[in-house]
This record gives structure tokens, sequence and C-alpha cells, in this order.
């Protein structure tokens, strides 16, 4: 198959390196700096030779806060038998971007990312696929996570925006919230450290994504239960309440279990 790959950032080269010797890969991004150690696949920054390429399949690999642009830019090039798929963490806009689109679709979300997540062994890691998706799609997407030996989900674009506000606006508004608060430690403790790392993680990643996620309109829900229960466990703290404290952890048990 003829697939198109827009964007050479981390994920686009990592799809690239995934399904160039399986597939025939154009790899497009506007800036060349980024195409500098593609190898196995075409590198252009030339529209035109995408019109020449033909895709059949085109992923968008943009940063998030391009993504619907980058479409808009690239169809004109496209031949009216491609697919268009995204790749992103957060779909706001995209249902209704397809819909008025013309051309089939598939949207994915691999639930990994660069930064933490270990590319060369994925088979901790997760992917959503979308319901609403064509059915071609749908396949290539899941043979190709499938390959990567990743649990696969299939939801729809509601459902996936309302499992990306648990999955990530938690864990992303806790270590905001601890990042916040830091100071120097001269003596850090290794549960110190691992907060820290995982902190340094996040604020490595795009500021624009940081926001998409937390912008989702099901984060408030999700952050209204973090603030509940802080309330409680202040609560607790100052009254220094061993009954309700044993309780508390208990249920954290339970919960992680």
């Amino acid at each position: 198959m003829k697939i198109l790959i827009m964007g050479a950032g981390k994920m686009g080269r990592f799809f690239a390196d995934a399904l160039s010797f399986h597939h025939e890969v154009c790899l497009f991004d506007t800036n060349p700096a980024q195409l500098k150690f593609v190898y196995n696949a075409i590198r252009t920054t030339n529209p035109e030779e995408v019109r020449a390429f033909k895709p059949e399949l085109m992923i968008n690999a943009v940063t998030i806060r391009y993504t619907i642009d980058a479409f808009r830019t690239i169809i004109p090039y496209l031949p009216e038998t491609c697919i268009l798929s995204d790749i992103a963490s957060v779909k706001t806009g995209l249902k209704e971007f397809y819909a008025g689109s013309g051309f089939r679709f598939v949207s994915s979300h691999p639930m990994f990312g660069p930064t933490f997540a270990s590319l060369s062994d994925l088979s901790t890691q997760s992917a959503i696929i979308i319901k609403e998706s064509d059915f071609l799609g749908k396949a290539f997407f899941k043979d190709l996570y499938s390959s990567l030996k990743l649990k696969i989900f299939e939801y729809t674009f509601e459902k996936h925006d309302q499992t990306t506000a648990y999955s990530l606006s938690i864990p992303f508004a806790s270590t905001l919230v601890f990042g916040s608060v830091m100071r120097h430690q001269e003596a850090p403790g290794t549960t110190f450290k691992r907060h820290m790392a995982i902190a340094q993680g996040l604020m490595s990643e795009d500021d624009y994504l940081l926001q998409e996620i937390l912008f989702n309109p099901f984060a408030p829900e999700q952050i209204e239960k973090i603030l509940g229960k802080l309330e409680t466990l202040l609560e607790i703290i100052k009254n220094k309440d061993p009954e309700k404290m044993q309780a508390f952890l208990k249920m954290v048990r339970k919960n992680i279990e």
C-alpha cells in the first residue's frame, strides 16, 4: 500500500519506521530538518510530490494544534480514493471535519507516547480505534496495532474523549499540581525522584497538547473528583484521624489492584 505520513515528529517517524518495510511510505514535513535522519521512505517538503505519489492512505501525525489545518493543506493533492486518518489524542472537531471532507477516514489513538513508552516493546500499551471509521481503514490499523502487540479498543468519538478525559486528564492534572508546588530538594527520596521524572517528562510534551487534553469537555468532572478527594484527605490529616486514614488507604489499595 502507498502510505503518506504527514509530520516527521517522533510519532510520524515511528509510524514511518513501523510501516516502511511492508509498504511504500512517503513522509511529508514542511521543515526539511525533520526529515534528515529518515530512511527507507520517500522524503518530501513539496506537496506536488505527494500528488505524484498518489497515496492510498494518509496518516496525519502533525502536532495536535495543526491536525485539521494539515488535512486542509494536503487534501487538494490527494486522490479521491485516499483514506484520511489521524492519530490525535484529542478528537475535538474531527468528527465534524471528516463528515464534511468527502473522504473515507479512519481515526485512531495509540495510547502511548515517545516520552514514557519504550517504542521497542509496546506489549503493555493500548490503542483506540474509532467505531465510525471506514471498514478497510479499521482493518488496516487493527492489523498494524496487533503486529505491535498493542491491546486494541474500539470506541465512538464521544466514548474516546470520555476515556481520555479519565486516563489522561487525571494524571496530567495531578502531575501539574505536583510540579507547581515543587522546590529544590537537597536530599530527595525515591518516591520524590520518580514523581519528578514523570513531571519532567510531561513538561517536555507540547504545551498545546497538554492544553487540549485538559480542555476536553469531559475533563472538568474528573478534576473535580481529584479536588473532592484532596479535601477529604486534608480533613483526615488535619484531624489526625487514624480510622479514616486507614479507610482511605484501604480504598486506594482497592482502586489500584
